[in-house]
């Protein structure tokens, strides 16, 4: 069950706006570990039945390989033409007219969408341009990490910053969003919700600055932590001692001092 904070809610909508409204390109970003992901994949689940999507993660390369990586994601790929771009293009192009025929939408996923170069976004962009005289064939999806924003923002990309018409960043949860977020899981967990102290969750917020991942890692830590010191409530001495032993190094990735 996802935990939904009101950042997240809001990304969803934008999200579902974006989708439903048509935009040619919607982007996302956020940090590692704030949920973007699981965002990608609650959207996933809840696709019309008139939407064809296409998912792909990590994709790099430079030009034709990116667009074999769309090709695999709408199961279009074969090695025929795998080196012959204009083929490539024609048979993608293709597609995206049957699919418009048969009064379907296009939808392309690019999660991690900061890894591709200036050059794959452009790539990226360009299959917009793909139209039926009056509608475009294709809407985008673009997640990633806060660079992908700046990326985008670039002078040379201005054409494809002219095409985000819904965008939003994922920040980091605030403090009393954090903590209803560890409660939120334990309960999920079959527990009360209070087995980690008030105290223990705040401290918990500080070593990971509200980033969900990391609050996942040192939560899990500090709870195996009181499980072997038999001890009903994970207290703050806990994750103190989690932290000392150097077995979590969110704190350090983010900057956090004790």
């Amino acid at each position: 069950m996802i935990y939904w904070s009101p950042q997240h809610r809001r990304a969803f909508a934008v999200l579902q706006y974006g989708l439903q409204s048509r935009a040619p390109v919607t982007l996302v970003s956020g940090e590692i570990g704030s949920g973007k992901t699981t965002l990608v994949q609650a959207l996933l689940g809840e696709i019309e039945a008139s939407l064809t999507i296409g998912l792909i993660s990590n994709a790099q390369g430079g030009r034709g390989e990116l667009l074999q990586w769309i090709l695999n994601a709408y199961g279009l790929q074969s090695d025929q033409d795998s080196n012959n771009y204009i083929g490539l293009f024609q048979r993608f192009q293709d597609f995206l007219l049957a699919e418009y025929a048969a009064d379907r939408r296009v939808v392309l996923i690019v999660d991690e969408a900061q890894n591709l170069s200036a050059e794959g976004l452009e790539e990226v962009r360009m299959l917009t341009n793909i139209n039926s005289h009056k509608d475009e064939l294709i809407q985008l999806v673009l997640v990633g990490q806060p660079e992908l924003a700046d990326i985008v923002r670039a002078p040379n990309m201005r054409q494809l910053a002219q095409r985000v018409s819904a965008s939003f960043h994922l920040g980091p949860l605030d403090q009393e969003t954090c903590a209803a977020y560890l409660t939120h899981r334990l309960k999920v967990a079959g527990g009360t919700g209070d087995e980690i102290s008030r105290d223990a969750k705040d401290m918990i917020y500080k070593h990971t600055g509200g980033v969900p991942r990391l609050m996942n890692q040192l939560a899990d830590f500090g709870m195996l932590y009181g499980w072997s010191d038999e001890v009903k409530q994970v207290g703050t001495k806990e994750i103190q001692d989690v932290l000392d032993d150097g077995v979590f190094f969110g704190d350090i990735a983010i900057g956090a001092t004790s």
